[in-house]
């Protein structure tokens, strides 16, 4: 579930935002939620929101391997490049425990 709150005042003139929310789905049983929620009480905001739900493509896969990489190096890859925006962001302890969990949930270690 992603939840979103944007606020913007009368007093925010000339306000923009934009929400974007992106899953990456690893299974056929897996859901996402999306739930935006946005306040705006300026006129002349700009507001908008996507959403994004994508799956780990064949293509992306066989262009990895073809590069030597084995299919669950490939997955892995691509599932950390997916959420390196999110690492990027958090203090370098938390970025790297994230990448641990990464790691050990793509090699079936959790779970």
């Amino acid at each position: 579930i992603t939840r979103s709150e944007v606020i913007i005042t009368k007093a925010a003139l000339h306000s923009k935002s934009t929400v974007s929310c992106e899953s990456l789905m690893l299974d056929s049983e897996s859901r996402s939620d999306t739930i935006p929620a946005m306040d705006i009480r300026s006129e002349d905001a700009d507001i908008g929101h996507e959403a994004r739900i994508g799956r780990i493509s064949d293509k992306a896969i066989f262009y990895l391997m073809s590069r030597g990489l084995s299919e669950g190096e490939a997955k892995e890859l691509i599932v950390r490049g997916f959420a390196e925006p999110i690492a990027k962001e958090l203090p370098m302890e938390y970025a790297v425990e994230m990448n641990t969990l990464i790691k050990m949930e793509m090699e079936g270690s959790i779970g």
